[in-house]
Order: C-alpha cells, then structure tokens, then sequence
C-alpha cells in the first residue's frame, strides 16, 4: 500500500469514528477531509508520513500558507488536532504533534475612522440656522475636538462645562475625572449655542443638561447615533459611521499631526497605553496609502 493511500486509510478511519461518536453533519466531514487531505498533500511534498509529523513540521506547514486568512489557519489547525488526538487515544502515535502549537492569532482590527476632509464635511452638514441643527452642530464639533465616548457627550452637564477655561470635566469609566481642552472652533460653537439655542429647545424648562432633546431632557446614545447616520448620508459619506468613529478621527488626527500618544492616552481616558496604540497603527496604515497614492514609485 502506497503512502499516499496509508494516509487516506487513516484519515477514512478518523472520519468515520466522528460520524459513529459525535453525529457531525456532512458538511463538517467534507470541511476536515478537505483540511486534512491537504496536509497529507504536503507531508508528500515533505518526504514526512502522515503519522511521523512532529511540532515543527506542523509549525512549518502553517507557516507557509501565508495567502491564507488566520480564520482559515485555525480552522485546519484545528482539524489537525481533532485527527492527531485520535491517533493517540488509538495509540498509532506515542507523542501529539499538535499539542504545543499555539493557535495563530487574530489581529486586532483597526478602527473605523474618517478622514480630515470627511469630518469637515460632516461638520458642515447641520443647518445651524435652526436651535436642533446648531445642537447637532455643537455636538458633533465637540465630539470631534474633544475624543467623548458618545455617553459622556450626551451626559454632559452644564456644570461640567468651564467656558472661561475652554476645558469639559468628564467622569469617564471607572468614575475616573479627566480634563479634556475643548479648542477654538468647538469653543465658538458652543458659545453661540448657549447663546440661543439652548434655551429655545428648554421651552422654558429648568434642567441642567447640556445638550437638551425637544423635550428638555438628555438625548439617548441611540438618539444621537440616527443623527450621525442622518447628517453622514448629507454629507455624502458612504462608509459605515457611529459616534464613535469620530472618537477614532479624533485620534488618529492628532497623532497624524505629531500629538504624543500619551498625551492621547490622556484626552482619550484610557487607563493603559496599549489600547491607545492601536491608533498608532492607524496612522501608520494612512501615512502608507499615501505614499502609494502619491509617490512616482509607491
């Protein structure tokens, strides 16, 4: 019997005893036939046998399937140890070559976020002749100048707020307090809507929230979301957008402008640096597209 069929024969005999003990579906069966057809494939091309396999050679053989997403990897990894793990309870093998391999790890997804040009653009989307569109104006103009996660924003008091100052006193989470600087631009809008708009929308009312709804009381997270989603469609922005996409903008903006990370720890209220590197990453992966969009060679 050829090589080739020794490892078919193992592999029929591993696929039937998953059928028998743990009932598994079609598809599941043809998923690790497939995946562990493959490496037989390769232990072929390796001069290895099927059932000779060591960590390394399995460590290698992930190693080279670099066009494969980690999803995938895992997935034939995992079909690897179901196989092997058999083998060893039918004592084929005295040693598992999968037990000290460590599954290959998913990234961390970078964030969503919008460029310079898009925020100016949704910016500019709120019709500010109204006492709703300069609110919705306000909001966004400090969400974007300041970082807020959308439930600080829309929790925010009037007292929380020093206008002489120029800075917001956010409880963050964890009840821990931070200054956040508002800036030029957020500071005029927020004057001018003090001014008037505030108290058109309070009706009269006596309350102390900042950023009032129609019916004088804090707007929802959920509330402040459609409004996002709404001016985004206005402002011709097609990519998906919450709230906290402009907290990304916020920092990726500042360290694309050589803001210090831990400055953006800071305005951010993250309590370890690491969370905020991922922003780091962010502003790497901008700076190379636009070396491949701009550069002669890119």
């Amino acid at each position: 019997m050829s090589d080739n069929q020794q490892s078919e024969r193992h592999i029929d005999r591993f696929l039937d005893t998953l059928w028998m003990e743990r009932g598994v579906s079609d598809n599941t069966l043809a998923s690790y036939r497939n995946d562990l057809r493959i490496f037989s494939a390769w232990c072929d091309n390796h001069e290895k046998s099927l059932l000779e396999v060591t960590a390394g050679d399995v460590r290698h053989y992930l190693a080279g399937m670099t066009r494969y997403s980690i999803r995938t990897l895992n997935r034939r990894l995992s079909s690897l140890r179901g196989f092997y793990a058999w083998q060893l309870r039918e004592h084929a093998i005295t040693e598992d070559p999968c037990a000290n391999v460590e599954s290959p790890r998913l990234g961390r997804p970078l964030p969503k976020t919008l460029t310079e040009s898009e925020v100016e653009a949704l910016l500019a989307a709120p019709a500010i002749d109204t006492a709703m569109g300069l609110r919705d104006r306000t909001m966004i103009e400090i969400l974007y100048a300041t970082g807020l996660r959308v439930s600080e924003l829309t929790g925010l008091t009037m007292g929380q707020v020093n206008t002489r100052q120029g800075v917001i006193r956010v409880m963050g989470k964890g009840s821990k307090e931070r200054l956040v600087p508002l800036g030029d631009e957020a500071m005029i809008m927020l004057d001018r809507y003090l001014q008037s708009a505030r108290r058109t929308l309070l009706k009269g009312r006596n309350a102390d929230v900042l950023f009032p709804s129609n019916r004088g009381q804090a707007m929802t997270r959920q509330t402040f979301w459609h409004l996002i989603r709404r001016y985004a469609r206005l402002a011709g922005i097609s990519k998906p957008l919450s709230p906290h996409v402009l907290r990304h903008a916020f920092a990726t903006h500042l360290l694309n402008h050589g803001a210090d990370l831990r400055v953006v720890q800071l305005l951010l209220g993250h309590s370890d640096i690491s969370t905020t590197q991922i922003y780091t990453h962010v502003a790497k992966e901008r700076l190379k597209d636009l070396h491949q969009q701009h550069h002669p060679r890119g």
